[in-house]
C-alpha cells in the first residue's frame, strides 16, 4: 500500500475515533481538545512528566547519566525551578503508557508531558494503527489536563522495510500536527544515523551508551525549551 493511500485510509479511522472520544469528553474536535486545559490551568511550579520506554530509563546505564537527568541538571544549569518526574519503564509500549498516563496525571498534575513511546510497539511488529490511536489518545489526554506535549519521534533500521520504516515515522509528525503538539523528529538523530553508529550503541544495539544520552538531550531540548516558556 502506498503512503498516500495508507494515510487516506488511516484518516477516516482516526476521524471515526476522535469523533468518539470528543463526544464522550463533550469537547470538540476541531483543536479543542489541544487547547481546553491549556487555558483553564495556570501551574505555580513547572512538572514536566516523562512517560517512556528504556531510551529514558536508564536501561544499562549507571543512574543519573541517561537523557533525563541530564535535563534535571540542565535545568539547575538554567535556574529554571522545574520538577522532572520520570515514570519510564523499559520494555513500555503505547498500549501500556496509555494505561498509565491518567493515574500519573493525577498523581503528579503536571504542567508538561514528555511522551517517548513506540519504539517497542515496532520492535514487536504492533499495528501502527494501534500505535498512533494511542499516541494520539495519550496526547488529547494530557493537553485535557492542562499540560503541553512534546512527543519523541523515532525511526526503525532499513531491514525493517522502506515503506514500514516511512509509515511509522509518519505517525509521530501525523500526531503532534493533528494535535498541536511539540515535536523532536527523531530522538536519536546524531547517533543512529551515523555511518559508525555501533561505537555509541550498547552489546544488544538498541540501547545508545552512556556517552550517546548528552546527544539524546541536545535532540530534546530546544523543542522542550520552546514550550517550557
Amino acid at each position: 500500500m502506498g503512503l498516500s493511500l495508507y494515510r487516506r485510509n488511516f484518516a477516516r479511522r482516526h476521524f471515526i475515533v476522535v469523533g468518539l472520544i470528543s463526544a464522550a469528553a463533550g469537547i470538540s474536535t476541531a483543536g479543542g481538545a489541544a487547547t481546553a486545559g491549556l487555558k483553564s490551568r495556570t501551574f505555580k511550579t513547572k512538572t514536566i512528566l516523562v512517560l517512556g520506554d528504556s531510551l529514558s530509563a536508564e536501561y544499562g546505564l549507571k543512574r543519573g547519566s541517561g537523557w533525563v537527568a541530564l535535563l534535571e541538571q540542565k535545568l539547575k544549569t538554567e535556574k529554571n525551578p522545574a520538577v522532572v518526574v520520570n515514570a519510564s519503564i523499559s520494555g513500555d509500549t503505547t498500549s501500556g503508557g496509555r494505561s498509565r498516563l491518567a493515574a500519573l496525571l493525577e498523581t503528579h498534575q503536571p504542567s508538561h508531558v514528555i511522551i517517548e513511546l513506540g519504539g517497542n510497539d515496532a520492535l514487536r511488529g504492533l499495528a501502527l494503527e494501534r500505535s498512533q490511536e494511542n499516541l494520539t489518545q495519550m496526547t488529547q489526554t494530557a493537553q485535557k489536563a492542562g499540560a503541553r506535549v512534546l512527543l519523541l519521534g523515532m525511526q526503525v533500521p532499513p531491514n525493517y522495510g522502506k515503506d514500514y520504516a516511512a509509515h511509522f515515522s509518519a505517525v509521530f509528525a501525523e500526531v503532534a500536527q493533528r494535535n498541536k503538539a511539540a515535536l523532536v523528529p527523531f530522538l536519536l538523530k546524531g547517533i543512529a544515523d551515523q555511518a559508525d553508529s555501533l561505537k555509541l550503541f550498547q552489546a544488544d544495539r538498541i540501547h545508545p551508551k552512556e556517552e550517546a544520552h548528552p546527544i539524546i538531550l541536545a535532540n530534546v531540548w530546544p523543542e522542550l525549551q520552546k514550550i517550557l516558556k
